[in-house]
């Protein structure tokens, strides 16, 4: 019998890169045209930042908490969880994500300032999550059918919330870090596994969130305090 230590990460793999991106195909096919509102909202979400931050926190939590509710029964639950088992498990946290940013709004703990020193790293994130991720797909020659999208696929979803995130301020974001970082952790484990090139999009997510972080501890150290 091989020691434990023989194995590598493929040996866990549970599913080849077809199947994988079949499960997109499948995902959009069945949830089509549902990826216009989901985009609309993602927008929504920019423009309520952008222009309106103090009046629409409480809906821009609300929309994130209905979307990571929805991506977790709808792709991990019901579809990602057929062909990898600990994707129930998954769903659980992205359901419990969801209640964090319902209580969030509820309690409208979240404000948001474009202006801070890294607020445009936040829009990078966003930008990519709305724009980007899905051109990946067609990039790499999978074609549209298997593009991941902001709302109807975890990846997109994560990331736009992690550009919410760095710019917002409130008492409730330590709680609401650590699943959006903990997915992309895993993602970019899962993808690096199957060999695929775009492992660097939730690897650089986090780089960019974590660089926004550590700017933002350093100006605020370096600011002078009030007498």
């Amino acid at each position: 019998m091989s020691e434990w230590w023989t194995y590598r990460a493929e040996d866990f793999l549970l599913f080849s890169p077809r199947v994988y991106w079949r499960m997109f195909e499948s995902h959009n096919a069945a949830l089509w045209p549902l990826h216009v509102v989901t985009l609309a909202a993602g927008l929504a979400i920019v423009l309520f930042i952008a222009w309106r931050p103090g009046t629409r926190a409480r809906w821009i939590a609300l929309i994130l908490a209905m979307l990571w509710i929805f991506v977790g029964w709808s792709f991990l639950w019901n579809r990602y969880a057929t062909i990898n088992w600990a994707a129930a498990y998954i769903a659980s946290a992205f359901f419990i994500e969801g209640v964090l940013l319902l209580v969030a709004s509820l309690l409208n703990a979240l404000t948001f300032d474009w202006r801070r020193p890294a607020g445009w790293i936040g829009y990078v994130l966003l930008g990519f999550a709305l724009a980007g991720q899905p051109l990946l797909a067609p990039l790499q020659g999978r074609g549209w059918a298997s593009s991941e999208v902001f709302g109807i696929a975890p990846d997109p979803t994560v990331m736009a919330t992690l550009g919410v995130l760095i710019l917002a301020r409130g008492r409730l974001l330590p709680l609401l870090l650590p699943i959006p970082v903990l997915w992309c952790l895993l993602s970019a484990l899962t993808l690096h596994t199957m060999e695929e090139p775009q492992a660097w999009a939730p690897v650089a997510a986090l780089a960019l969130a974590a660089t926004a972080w550590l700017w933002t501890i350093i100006r605020q150290r370096g600011s002078p305090q009030p007498a």
